[in-house]
């Protein structure tokens, strides 16, 4: 095993950090390897905003739901899906945009975002810091946009708080890989045993980690799939210019 694919296996989400900053040169080759990742038809409409101030930090970690971790790490990158940018292009060369009111425009962006957020946490890591992503600032979309100033036809759709680790996370199991590996064709008849399995090394998890009422994860998932969880991102989304027909 390389060392590589050492780093990507150990993946584990910190939340803990100390208060020492991160230098410059680091953050910039972090942001510089999100620059360079892939995007769709080479469209670009990923842009990011880096936070360092405290108090904008703090805010951002309320929005989110309260994640504290967001006001303590002490950089906060917020990826943001920017059709104002693609606009722009569109308009000089003589036509009108239409993609971002298409469910596909929505997926392509959040697809390159997500590659980025990857890529980010990757080279973070490389450097001997930790790292959080981060999906809760969805909730609140519309203060997101304000806090940030964010223009027309954008929305702030996840981010990550990254520094260097005070208290070490500890790496959560995952489903068994014959859930998630399927050759030639899928095979739904591997997902019931692999669920029964995760669902007891889950919980097995929790109690180790002294968490009060440990769940496993069907529970812990259904919390959030039974229902739809932001029912008030879509009209958020359409105040800002993102009216998804």
């Amino acid at each position: 095993m390389n060392d590589t694919i050492h780093l990507l296996t150990r993946h584990r989400s910190e939340r803990s950090f100390q208060t020492r900053s991160v230098d410059e040169e680091l953050l910039s080759a972090i942001i510089q390897t999100a620059h360079k990742a892939p995007s769709a038809f080479n469209a670009q409409h990923i842009s990011s905003v880096v936070v360092r101030a405290p108090e904008t930090r703090q805010r951002i970690a309320e929005l989110a739901g309260g994640q504290p971790w967001i006001a303590t790490a002490p950089v906060f990158i917020t990826l943001i899906v920017d059709f104002h940018k693609t606009a722009q292009g569109v308009a000089r060369a003589g036509a009108e945009q239409h993609i971002h009111r298409c469910l596909e425009g929505m997926l392509a962006a959040a697809t390159d975002a997500g590659i980025i957020l990857s890529t980010m946490m990757t080279a973070a890591r490389s450097l001997g810091l930790g790292v959080v992503p981060v999906s809760g600032i969805r909730a609140n979309a519309s203060a997101m946009i304000e806090l940030l100033q964010l223009p027309e036809k954008t929305f702030a759709l996840c981010g990550m708080a990254l520094g260097y680790v005070l208290h070490p996370a500890a790496q959560k199991p995952r489903l068994p890989i014959s859930s998630f590996r399927h050759d030639e064709r899928y095979d739904p008849h591997a997902i019931d045993s692999a669920i029964g399995e995760h669902d007891q090394a889950m919980l097995a998890h929790w109690q180790r980690q002294q968490r009060p009422q440990p769940q496993n994860w069907s529970s812990s998932v259904s919390q959030r799939y039974a229902h739809n969880y932001r029912p008030q991102l879509r009209n958020q989304l359409r105040a800002n210019g993102l009216d998804i027909e």
